[in-house]
């Protein structure tokens, strides 16, 4: 585990100066590496780690030669001793596998001196502090053993990421009376608030200093990191569930014993996460965090331009507001400070919550801010220990489930397997009726139910959806298929509908790219318009950077000559150049649904001059089909967004054709000529007119 500055493309490794290197002038064929000034010159840095406007700390702190000096020779000597340890095939997978809780502590120090993310003096004293541990870890883990996975109070540990390989870290507050294989303990998530240079140097030195804000009996306590500050969404998302399961794994607790909770941008992860993957958590509480982006963010104040009809219908994928009708299957109870402007959002989740004719617990701190009242916050932690140590019923009476995407589409014993209409609201409502299970589904082609024999619940033997009555399978799931307006059983889910369809994992928009495991293809051919190459550099550049700014993490790059099919078979490509420069793009141009050659482009709308006009857009990889190819975009909310986590949403659906001739800014990659979504088996739907 090496943490020098460098960009991994294919096998080769390339050690850098500066912060991103263009990938496109050290490959093309006849051009020669940029100096160090010219490669930043077309990166865009965002103020502080979090991309957002700098924080009331204000920039980093200059760190002397010497220190800087001795942090860099130990990073540099931990990080080779690690990676020869890792590498080590005498030692144990096991204890192989726990290096990654010495390499979040060397990134955590690395990453700083890198990229100059010192933010307080006293950060130096931090460095030297996880430096020292994480050496103590290493010498530990040398001799065969590794105490810290069995220590008890403030505890800091990482994992690897499948998204990027990079490894993030996450604290942990274990209870003194816990005890390996230990019985009756729970794990409660706390997701934190915004902190734009909360660096991962920043979070390790709070966790390994203050347990937080909650730490109940007989309760592992969870700190994610959630990637920074991106309000746990995309990656953010995906770090929470990663670190949720290497904590379950690791720690023996059952994946039903898990709840949910966060204060400020860590509520409004609470509400997204809680209303979205109602099913994951044993009850959940919300704290002073936004739930939607219009009302919140003031979208359509005064002299403002309304957003495009498909960022609003983009809003469906983090609108908590959407989704409440969900919160009927587990408990919820929200905290707000009866001064603070954020009890908007808890009022919106309330009036959301009554139209479902669902109620929404609501403690009221009075005479206070965005803070937790003293009184009020005993309240809430007693009440909230009474729903969290109940065992959630797996195989419920009643359950309820709303959704507006596949990736949200599981509760309990109702999985819904495809949609009729992506982003429209999709409803599922199931009963037990003695030995039937009644159900009732709108804008769902596909769905699956559980046999409750799992629940000891033998004696139902059939369902009935909407109104048509079917033998359920004796063990398992048993899948239904609607065809021509009537539901039929299927041997497998979603048989009977065209294989090109969309799915959970494989349904855009873009954005959807960066919830998994993605890497860069860069081109090594020439490209047929000089302007296009210009402008995909520029933009490649600006993702990396982004990526690193946003996410923490490094993206992965590969040479287009150097992509396999087993590498496509595990990794979204992010193919950037045309067809004449990138080799993978021109082998799938062809079972894409657009036209584009060096002077024609047809993509919905637009039909004629390719000249300053490039598609952007996700689709299924003709070569892999479990996988996307997206064409030419990073994440589609640019660092102009990043002033609040509540426009931190999609700004771009399935594809869009932008004209490269309007110059890229904070908010766009150029002026969008049209856009779209695909239909849910991908077929072309149309643009602006929808």
């Amino acid at each position: 585990m090496d943490f020098t500055p460098r960009l991994h493309v294919g096998r080769t490794l390339l050690v850098l100066s500066g912060l991103v290197l263009s990938p496109f002038l050290i490959f093309a064929q006849s051009a020669t590496a940029p100096s160090q000034g010219e490669a930043k010159k077309g990166a865009v840095a965002p103020a502080g780690p979090g991309g957002g406007a700098p924080s009331k700390k204000g920039l980093p702190v200059k760190v002397s030669d010497a220190d800087r000096e001795r942090l860099t020779a130990s990073v540099e000597s931990l990080s080779a001793a690690l990676a020869a340890f890792e590498k080590d095939g005498s030692v144990s997978q096991e204890l192989r596998a726990l290096g990654v809780d010495v390499g979040v502590l060397v990134k955590a120090v690395a990453w700083p001196l890198r990229y100059n993310e010192f933010y307080d003096a006293k950060q130096v004293t931090g460095a030297e502090s996880l430096l020292k541990e994480a050496s103590s870890r290493l010498d530990a883990l040398k001799a065969g053993k590794a105490p810290w996975t069995t220590s008890t109070g403030l505890v800091v540990r990482g994992y690897r990421s499948v998204v990027d390989d990079s490894v993030q870290p996450y604290g942990l507050v274990i209870p003194e009376d816990w005890k390996p294989g230990a019985d009756g303990f729970r794990v409660d998530v706390w997701l934190h608030g915004r902190g734009d240079q909360m660096t991962e140097l920043a979070f390790l030195q709070g966790r390994m200093k203050s347990p937080g804000e909650f730490t109940p009996p007989k309760t592992i306590v969870l700190h994610p990191y959630g990637r920074l500050c991106n309000a746990y969404k995309f990656a953010g998302e995906t770090d929470v569930f990663e670190a949720v399961d290497a904590v379950v794994k690791g720690y023996g607790v059952g994946a039903d014993r898990v709840t949910l909770r966060g204060f400020s941008m860590g509520g409004a992860g609470s509400w997204h996460l809680g209303a979205r993957h109602t099913g994951r958590w044993a009850a959940i509480a919300p704290g002073a965090g936004f739930a939607e982006t219009a009302e919140y963010a003031k979208v359509f104040g005064e002299g403002r331009i309304p957003p495009n009809w498909w960022e609003q219908t983009l809003w469906r994928m983090y609108d908590a507001t959407g989704y409440v009708g969900n919160l009927f299957n587990r408990p919820v109870i929200a905290y707000s400070g009866a001064d603070d402007p954020q009890i908007q959002s808890t009022r919106k989740m309330e009036e959301a919550a009554g139209k479902e004719g669902l109620l929404i617990r609501h403690l009221i701190g009075p005479n206070t801010g965005h803070k937790y009242h003293p009184d009020t916050k005993k309240q809430l932690n007693e009440e909230f220990e009474v729903v969290a140590n109940r065992v959630p019923n797996r195989f419920p009476q009643e359950v309820r489930l709303v959704t507006y995407s596949h990736r949200t589409a599981d509760m309990d014993w109702i999985h819904v397997d495809s949609l009729e209409q992506m982003w429209e609201r999709a409803e599922v409502r199931g009963k037990v009726e003695g030995d039937v299970l009644v159900v009732a589904a709108k804008n769902v082609r596909a769905l699956s139910l559980d046999h409750p024999a799992k629940a000891g619940r033998t004696s139902v033997t059939l369902a009935r959806i909407d109104g048509t009555t079917f033998p359920l399978a004796k063990q398992g799931r048993t899948a239904f298929v609607r065809e021509g307006g009537a539901w039929k059983v299927a041997a497998k889910p979603g048989e009977g509908l065209p294989s090109l369809r969309k799915r959970a994992g494989l349904e855009g928009p873009i954005d959807d790219v960066y919830f998994g495991r993605f890497a860069f293809v860069l081109p090594t051919g020439t490209a047929r318009d000089a302007d296009v190459a210009r402008w995909a550099e520029a933009e490649m550049k600006r993702s990396a950077a982004d990526w690193r700014a946003i996410f923490r993490g490094d993206v992965i790059m590969v040479r287009d000559t150097e992509v396999t099919p087993e590498f496509a078979a595990r990794h979204h490509l992010v193919l950037w150049g045309d067809p004449g420069s990138n080799k993978v793009l021109a082998r799938v141009l062809g079972k894409l649904p657009v036209k584009w050659t060096g002077s024609e482009l047809e993509l919905g709308s637009v039909k004629g001059s390719a000249t300053a006009r490039v598609p952007v857009m996700v689709y299924p990889n003709p070569e892999a089909p479990e996988r996307y190819v997206l064409v030419n975009s990073g994440f589609t909310f640019r660092e102009g967004l990043s002033i609040t986590n509540a426009l931190q949403v999609p700004r771009l659906p399935d594809w869009a054709v932008i004209d490269i001739s309007v110059p890229a800014d904070n908010h766009w990659p150029g002026q969008v000529v049209d856009a779209g979504f695909f239909g849910s088996d991908w077929q072309v739907t149309g643009g602006w007119t929808k």
